[in-house]
């Protein structure tokens, strides 16, 4: 039984057969005009008329013949055409900026990371940026980027996309996104850091195979990314996942001048406090980087250090369970990717005495770049719906053929 739309006017029907064979090329690879109708449900005829469109409209290309089929011009094997478009994705932290790119067929391509000094003039070093993105742009494609997505620690109103700070981000994020939209006819989207990063876990890391989850990011400092029936969730202003400010029980040992909530109890500088009162000796480097090496080492050797870290973890994690019962929780950020396995075993334990929803509790998948590879994924998602017309969730809204 033929899926084709009938009940959509044509243009709207030749839109959702164009972007379903698109998403497909772009999931599954080059495939044939055979493999096509018999993915799609299409008739020869109409899968005939849509490769010929997108040939024309310079979307895909053909690449070499398929030895799976018999030959002919169904063995002909169509891809996206990479070079048609690209974008670029950052990471902006405070004391650095990540640049990634990639062309439209998902390909990623080197990128850079520029760090801003102590003291130094914030406009010259967004400069600097600005000029890494058009190096980056015009070195591998010799155009513009069609999409730049930034992410960035903070609250990002969904109705103006403008960044509020929470007392994390330095006043130069904002500066940075206004700069890139006045220099560039690209759009530019901005996102809140760990909203980018469950992006990237849903996609291709520890949550690839759900549809709802938590990630709890602990870095420098903490927040949450909610991933609800396969959507990101912001909440009415954005500041949905801001648990860093959760209120959680005073510990005996929080010195007095620790910040509020869990920001004070589980970020970068509250568990090297933790680990010095441990005994552990700390190497040099960021407060996060001492952290998560004081972290591995307790997971490694299975020092009280993580058990202690899992309880108050484990406050956060019960939140998150009670009110939103995403089913799985992944550990993310620098300090909770390095208590791997064994502070999520002890995570899960704690809020399994405690709590009457149950909830895997998973670590992270993703290296240090799941910030930029979730911002590479949503300005994708950007310039595959402008170049492409009809977004993938819009298709749910229209009529189909049964």
């Amino acid at each position: 039984m033929s899926s084709e739309i009938t009940s959509a006017t044509p243009r709207i029907a030749r839109t959702i057969n164009n972007r379903l064979a698109l998403d497909l090329l772009q999931r599954q690879g080059p495939l044939t005009a055979a493999q096509l109708r018999s993915l799609t449900g299409l008739s020869r005829a109409t899968i005939s008329d849509l490769l010929a469109r997108l040939q024309q409209d310079g979307l895909i290309e053909v690449r070499g013949s398929s030895d799976a089929v018999q030959p002919g011009p169904n063995a002909r094997l169509y891809q996206l055409r990479p070079g048609h478009a690209h974008v670029i994705g950052l990471d902006a932290r405070s004391d650095s900026i990540s640049i990634g790119a990639a062309d439209v067929a998902g390909n990623r391509l080197p990128g850079t990371r520029l760090a801003i000094g102590p003291g130094e003039d914030p406009a010259a070093f967004i400069g600097q940026v600005v000029q890494a993105v058009r190096r980056i742009s015009r070195q591998s494609f010799d155009q513009e980027p069609n999409s730049i997505a930034v992410g960035a620690p903070g609250v990002v109103e969904p109705a103006t996309g403008t960044l509020r700070s929470t007392g994390w981000p330095p006043e130069w994020h904002a500066q940075l996104v206004a700069t890139l939209r006045a220099g560039f006819a690209a759009t530019v989207l901005i996102e809140n850091e760990v909203n980018l990063a469950a992006i990237a876990e849903h996609r291709l890391g520890a949550a690839r195979d759900r549809q709802t989850f938590a990630l709890l990011w602990i870095g420098q400092g903490v927040g949450a990314g909610l991933i609800l029936d396969g959507r990101l969730r912001r909440g009415e202003s954005g500041g949905a996942g801001e648990v860093g400010f959760l209120a959680v029980p005073e510990p005996v040992h929080a010195p007095p001048s620790r910040l509020p909530g869990l920001h004070g109890l589980i970020g970068a500088a509250p568990v090297c406090d933790l680990a010095r009162r441990h005994g552990l000796d700390l190497p040099g480097g960021s407060a996060v980087h001492m952290a998560a090496s004081a972290v591995a080492h307790a997971a490694r050797e299975g020092l009280p250090l993580l058990d202690e870290l899992a309880g108050v973890i484990a406050d956060g994690v019960l939140a998150l369970c009670l009110v939103l019962d995403p089913g799985c929780v992944v550990l993310g950020g620098e300090i909770g990717r390095a208590g791997g396995a064994e502070l999520a075993s002890r995570v899960g334990t704690a809020v399994a005495r405690r709590s009457p929803v149950p909830a895997q509790i998973r670590v992270s998948e993703l290296t240090d770049d799941a910030v930029l590879t979730g911002a590479v994924s949503t300005a994708l998602d950007h310039a595959r719906d402008e170049l492409y017309g009809l977004r993938s969730d819009q298709r749910d809204d229209l009529p189909r053929a049964r």
